[in-house]
């Protein structure tokens, strides 16, 4: 029991700040200043769900890539790890907001739920996590794991507008140079992983 709980929030965390929530919320906040309170929930709603049905697909996908290119987990552990350190800096440096599109755009898939909230190096993350799940018990936790950080995320965005009144865009600014922080930990701990099973497998 104390082994599935910690393996929960383990993932569940990990998977919280992959999202960059609080920069999410201020692209959400950005993309529909213009939306009525009604219209921002409906289109938060859809994102979740886009992002959802996509980080589940992946997380169950990763075996099957790896084997139809022919690369090891540990190599692509390295490869995402130093995909999601470049992520962290730019979040740290300020991350800049992509392409506008028309108010009459749909933009809760793109660039929404992606690439905003499931970037290149969350994508990369869920098919590496995924491929380490062993087990019906272990998989069974991690997606529900992950569908709880979705869940997090999803109600930040039904809440935008009274998190923007609470803390401001200079508050959610700060927090994402934060969040880049610990992504930045997170990335170094991937590649230490990857490096480490690296060598492991040719000794052995």
């Amino acid at each position: 029991m104390h082994d599935t709980l910690h393996q929960f929030l383990n993932v569940w965390l990990k998977f919280f700040f992959l999202f960059t929530p609080f920069f999410a919320l201020s692209m959400f906040l950005s993309m529909t200043a213009d939306y009525t309170e009604q219209r921002r929930r409906k289109l938060a709603a859809v994102v979740i769900f886009a992002v959802a049905v996509l980080c589940i697909s992946l997380l169950f996908l990763g075996n099957q890539i790896f084997t139809i290119f022919g690369i090891t987990l540990n190599a692509f552990r390295i490869g995402v790890g130093a995909l999601l350190f470049l992520s962290a800096v730019s979040l740290v440096q300020g991350r800049k907001a992509p392409p506008d599109t028309s108010p009459d755009a749909d933009i809760a898939v793109v660039p929404l739920a992606t690439p905003v909230i499931v970037g290149p190096a969350t994508i990369g993350t869920l098919l590496v996590m995924g491929a380490g799940l062993e087990g019906l018990r272990e998989k069974t936790v991690g997606v529900l794991a992950l569908l709880s950080a979705v869940a997090c995320l999803g109600v930040m965005l039904l809440l935008s507008t009274a998190i923007e009144r609470g803390i401001g865009h200079r508050g959610l600014n700060i927090l994402s140079k934060l969040t880049g922080i610990i992504l930045a930990a997170l990335a170094a701990q991937m590649i230490m992983d990857g490096v480490v099973g690296f060598f492991a497998a040719v000794k052995g």
